[in-house]
């Protein structure tokens, strides 16, 4: 498995070539991991990229033109090796993903998908560029899912840790069904003066779904309340996850430009619900940061 690093005086980064994934965030300076590190055991991801869907699709296909695509959950760029097309001075890098003959039996879209990590002291930044290389519109969804030591450095219980946000409010969820499809809105998640606890039932009905961008900045904090990881975002909606009675010594904090579709939903690919489309030549472009704490 190929790798590629990022480093300055305070952190240092490991990036996978599949998937262009995130694969290590280390502090030089305390010695601490804070991105899982892909166990099999509970998960075998550490960070990896969604597109072209995000989540489950209804009957796990969708539809173009009149014509049926199956897809898995969140896509197949993460499982696709990436090109470096560009790396400068050991603190930034551009991977890339074009389409070719295996992806449009899959997807019939021609695209270019490049992904840019840029490390600034303790912030990681993660760029999705989105080109539209086909001669007609596409439509796609990309997020995020880095997936955060809790505990960090295996001090403590996972529920002595607290989730901060940037907002006071009370935060109102949707839940998944069995087959991975949003069916249960309307929940809410109590926050406490911007703080909420960890419940180790927290994650029984696997992820949190919080849309309508309630939040725009989330932090996993240690059991003093002080945070220790903070992903920021400008992302529609995102998700929180941990594998549902495992016990998994980490936490997701997933941006997302797309979710799973609805029991009820039924319709071309352009009617799904935070669908993004680009023309011909144009490029879509989002990012989001991770910063740690020492």
């Amino acid at each position: 498995m190929q790798k590629f690093y990022l480093e300055n005086m305070n952190v240092k980064v490991e990036i996978k070539q599949q998937g262009a994934e995130l694969y290590r965030i280390l502090s030089k300076e305390n010695g601490k991991e804070y991105l899982w590190n892909a166990d099999e055991k509970f998960w075998k991801r550490s960070a990896p990229v969604l597109f072209p869907i995000v989540g489950s699709l209804k009957d796990s296909k969708f539809v173009v033109d009149g014509q049926d695509y199956p897809m898995s959950q969140h896509g197949f760029a993460r499982d696709m090796d990436f090109k470096l097309v560009k790396q400068a001075d050991g603190k930034r890098a551009i991977f890339r993903l074009e389409s070719n003959e295996d992806t449009l039996k899959l997807y019939p879209y021609k695209f270019a998908l490049e992904i840019e990590y840029k490390l600034d002291k303790y912030k990681l930044t993660t760029t999705w560029r989105v080109i539209n290389t086909d001669d007609k519109q596409i439509h796609f969804q990309i997020g995020g899912h880095p997936a955060f030591m809790c505990p960090l450095g295996g001090k403590g219980k996972q529920s002595e840790y607290k989730l901060a946000f940037d907002t006071d409010k009370d935060l109102v969820y949707g839940l998944l069904s069995e087959n991975g499809l949003l069916e249960s809105e309307g929940n809410v998640l109590k926050n406490d003066g911007g703080l909420v606890s960890i419940d180790e039932h927290m994650f029984d009905k696997d992820a949190l779904i919080i849309e309508n961008k309630q939040a725009n900045k989330v932090s996993l904090c240690n059991p003093d309340g002080m945070a220790y990881v903070t992903v920021s975002f400008d992302a529609p909606l995102f998700g929180l996850w941990s594998p549902a009675g495992k016990n998994a010594p980490f936490i997701c904090i997933e941006p997302w430009y797309g979710r799973a579709d609805k029991e009820n939903f039924s319709g071309d690919i352009s009617q799904r619900e935070y669908d993004n489309a680009i023309d011909p030549g144009q490029v879509f472009e989002a990012e989001y940061t991770i910063e740690i704490g020492v």
